[in-house]
């Protein structure tokens, strides 16, 4: 029997009316595909979990996005997959509509088949080691470092560690209000010429 989340109702409730059917019907696939799922809160967008996790979903201003874990080592029998670095979100393009969507006996497949892979604990192979890899900075980010002239002067002078630092802690926050508390934080911060952790820094 799946294991419901008030935090998801929450979630979908709190999204544009548009996201909304689009998120209720993804998520009753989800649960028709395997009933012993488990809904939890990573990152802070609804991930579906069962012997670990299978997919995710998420709401966005003006799309929506759906995507598996282990996709990059699915069949992608009808070859509409997106399978991007484990990074990006979704892997159906931006969802507008639920015409966006394949159907559902396509989804339900897609999703047995994850539900298998972590049955069978089949594990995604190792990511290959990049050196020099280019830092990549969110655009919402850069948009609120560029709201103050000396934040970002002084962001593109920090060294990629320091860069590093700031991106990691704004992306492990667990709530959009969590995440925007430290994004404020991070350009007062960054304005004043501090690194991440400067108060642990000997003076």
């Amino acid at each position: 029997m799946a294991k419901i989340n008030p935090s998801f109702d929450a979630y979908i409730k709190a999204a544009a009316p548009f996201a909304q059917p689009i998120l209720n019907h993804l998520r009753n696939l989800v649960r028709r595909a395997c009933p012993e799922v488990e809904e939890t809160i990573k990152w802070g967008f609804p991930h579906f979990e069962y012997k670990g996790v299978m997919c995710s979903m998420a709401a966005f201003k003006n799309h929506c996005a759906f995507g598996f874990w282990k996709s990059a080592i699915m069949s992608d029998p009808e070859k509409i997959m997106e399978v991007k670095d484990r990074g990006a979100m979704g892997n159906f393009q931006r969802i507008m509509d639920l015409s966006d969507l394949p159907p559902d006996k396509v989804l339900i497949a897609y999703i047995k088949e994850a539900k298998k892979l972590n049955e069978d604990a089949i594990k995604l192979p190792p990511r290959k080691k990049t050196t020099n890899k280019k830092l990549i900075v969110p655009a919402y980010f850069v948009k609120a470092l560029k709201t103050n002239s000396d934040a970002w002067k002084n962001f593109e002078a920090f060294s990629n560690s320091n860069k590093k630092e700031y991106l990691e802690w704004i992306d492990e926050a667990k709530t959009e209000v969590t995440r925007e508390k430290r994004i404020e934080t991070a350009v007062e911060w960054i304005s004043e010429g501090k690194s991440r952790n400067w108060k642990y820094m000997k003076k």
